[in-house]
């Protein structure tokens, strides 16, 4: 039986707006599988912000329990918690987030300079591992502006990497980009995913999702619908059926 990568039971996060009380997230539970590839979605205002940065260590829950990897986090001081996102945890943003005068091998280093157990020789190995898997082996040294959006993307998959996280959490990951760069990128995800990364991939686009394995939808801060995709497309196929561009 695959173990339980995040583990999510009876979780509330609630804002203070003024004199008025906002519940985000209202008592949600669901795990997740190691090995999975798992899309949320909701619709501006459904808490799937909220809950991505719960996930990503980046907020706390006002009640109830989040464990990530066994690890019981809602206990935890920030530098913990810091710990947590730098070993455990591997991030992809709508908009990259590289260093712009950074080299693509720089930028996937990053992860790792605070990492004190890892040499520098062996970062630089790591980065150059990920950055072959994403196919950038030709492109180490070029920069954010030597570089397509869908390359670009493919620097932060390859950063999001070099720590064998044991989740990948990814934000609107093709947002910023056209039909093709989207399926490559996802062809890109469902390969990772076949070698064991589970992924978290946070989504507005119904054709994205049919992508991935199961669908979480959320509206108003609850779960409606956890479902199992029975039909999965796979984005490697779908991408050699788009037509040939002139």
């Amino acid at each position: 039986m695959s173990k339980t990568i995040i583990d999510i039971d009876t979780l509330k996060r609630e804002f203070i707006m003024g004199t008025e009380t906002v519940h985000a997230l209202k008592g949600i539970s669901y795990a997740i599988k190691e090995g999975e590839f798992v899309t949320i979605m909701g619709s501006s205002g459904s808490g799937k912000s909220t809950m991505l940065n719960i996930l990503g260590c980046l907020d706390q829950p006002t009640s109830g329990s989040y464990k990530i990897d066994q690890v019981a986090v809602n206990a935890l001081s920030r530098n913990e918690l810091a710990q947590i996102r730098n070993e455990k945890i591997g991030f992809i943003f709508q908009s990259y987030n590289l260093l712009p005068r950074t080299s693509a091998i720089e930028n996937a280093e990053l992860p790792l300079l605070y990492n004190s157990k890892v040499s520098s020789e062996e970062r630089r190995k790591r980065a150059i591992d990920a950055l072959n898997l994403v196919g950038l082996g030709e492109r180490l040294d070029h920069t954010p502006a030597q570089l397509s959006g869908g390359q670009q993307q493919r620097v932060a998959i390859a950063r999001s990497l070099v720590n064998d996280p044991v989740v990948i959490l990814a934000d609107e990951a093709t947002g910023n980009l056209d039909t093709r760069t989207s399926y490559e990128i996802m062809a890109l995800f469902q390969d990772l995913n076949r070698k064991g990364k589970t992924i978290v991939f946070v989504t507005h686009e119904d054709d994205i999702a049919r992508f991935s394995n199961r669908t979480i939808i959320l509206k108003d801060g609850t779960i409606i619908s956890d479902k199992i995709n029975e039909d999965i497309l796979d984005a490697a196929q779908e991408l050699a059926a788009l037509p040939k561009e002139n």
